[in-house]
């Protein structure tokens, strides 16, 4: 990761701060068009799937520090190159979506992340925009002269997303070789109606950044900046937001506030004091406070990181009852409501009720949890894999309780 410069300008001197700068480019121009005006700076997100995930996280609460910090942030929807496919980080095409879908998707995303930002007329009030409202109308030839011109196959062939594609010799279609020109319009588009000068991204982007500052000088004559954040790990070298049940979603309907406070709270030691900066708006002289706390005062810590959090992305309501159910069943030993809840005809096997749970991925993960003592039933741990568990097990309050660990908890109700 490249040193960061002493910025002056409150924004990006907070963003350093906040351990979420990478990089930019004309860093000393960039620091002087903070410090004197009210920037309007977006990133774009695509609508492949219903719901963002953990990873996406760090993008969201760049828009978010820029709102706090009495600049312009645009949330761009990708329905547009959504249609194409970004190819960075893939080894093969992504899947086709229809209209339909891409609209579905993208009204669900909008509806896990939106509240993070204050939307409106005011000065600092954030925009929302679809690049299908102008990618969607571009003709062929005339796009191709106009912006297709500018661009150097050669270069683009050099570039990480597309290098390492050929590289593993995996095929790479003509229409995503065309996201690089798709996202690079999107900045002079947003530069023309809204006066946007800055894209910030992960640093996985910055090939496509580059390739838009490019555009915008050759089109319109203007100087563009582009801003990136690292890429997260957690301590161990992991990557950020995957989990043994798979991504940790934004939306509610994926991922209950519950398991995302779970998940939160499950941060490795070495990560606590960095995402409480990274993903949370607590002050930094707290954050250097709780991170210099030790054994069981560091669990403490990790608590109120994950109320934090969850309270950001699911309201403070919902991060309080997702504290006080986790209490409850931890430290109580109680069968707390708000635990996460499946249906399942009974009799049935311990296996099938595991993975049911989402508690194992497989009969054979569940199989080895058992073995290792890893799988309860009613906070008792289990050993049988070939247990047939009926109503008998049923508790006073009509459910099962299905544990690994001491961490992972799901009520299981007699269908």
């Amino acid at each position: 990761m490249p040193a960061a410069p002493q910025f002056q300008s409150e924004f990006l001197r907070t963003f350093v701060e906040r351990g979420a700068y990478y990089d930019c480019s004309g860093p000393a121009e960039l620091d002087g068009l903070f410090a004197k005006e009210r920037v309007t700076a977006y990133i774009g997100f695509d609508c492949t799937a219903d719901s963002l995930h953990v990873g996406s996280l760090v993008q969201l609460m760049t828009l978010r520090r820029l709102q706090q910090a009495g600049h312009k942030p645009i949330l761009l929807m990708g329905g547009g190159t959504t249609k194409a496919g970004d190819p960075s980080g893939k080894d093969e095409t992504r899947q086709l979506l229809t209209n339909e879908q891409i609209e579905a998707n993208k009204q669900s995303i909008l509806s896990g992340i939106r509240h993070l930002l204050k939307f409106g007329d005011g000065p600092s009030d954030a925009i929302l925009v679809d690049n299908a409202q102008w990618l969607d109308k571009l003709e062929w030839i005339p796009f191709l002269r106009e912006v297709g011109r500018h661009f150097s196959v050669n270069r683009m062939l050099s570039m990480e997303s597309v290098k390492l594609r050929l590289d593993r010799e995996q095929p790479l279609s003509f229409l995503e070789f065309n996201y690089s020109i798709m996202q690079a319009y999107d900045f002079v588009e947003l530069y023309k109606r809204y006066g946007c000068r800055v894209q910030s991204s992960g640093s996985d982007q910055w090939g496509n950044v580059v390739s838009g500052i490019d555009l915008g000088h050759r089109l319109v004559g203007t100087q563009f900046y582009g801003l990136t954040t690292p890429l997260i790990t957690t301590a161990s070298g992991a990557k950020m937001g995957k989990t043994a049940a798979g991504a940790v979603w934004l939306n509610a309907g994926r991922v209950s506030p519950y398991d995302y406070w779970q998940f939160w709270r499950n941060t490795e030691d070495g990560d606590v004091g960095r995402f409480l900066r990274l993903f949370t708006d607590m002050p930094l002289a707290e954050i250097k406070r709780l991170e210099s706390l030790q054994g069981a005062e560091l669990n403490d810590a990790k608590k109120i990181l994950a109320t934090a959090a969850t309270a950001i992305l699911h309201g403070s309501e919902a991060a309080d009852k997702a504290a006080d159910t986790a209490r409850r069943a931890f430290e109580d030993g109680a069968m707390a409501e708000g635990l996460p809840t499946i249906t399942a005809k009974l009799p049935d096997g311990i296996l099938n009720l595991a993975v049911a749970a989402g508690l194992a991925a497989s009969n054979s993960e569940a199989r080895k949890l058992i073995t290792n003592n890893g799988l309860k039933l009613n906070d008792a741990a289990v050993s049988d894999p070939k247990l047939m568990v009926d109503a008998s097990a049923l508790n006073a309050d009509g459910v099962l309780k299905l544990s690994s660990g001491k961490k992972k908890h799901v009520l299981v109700k007699p269908a």
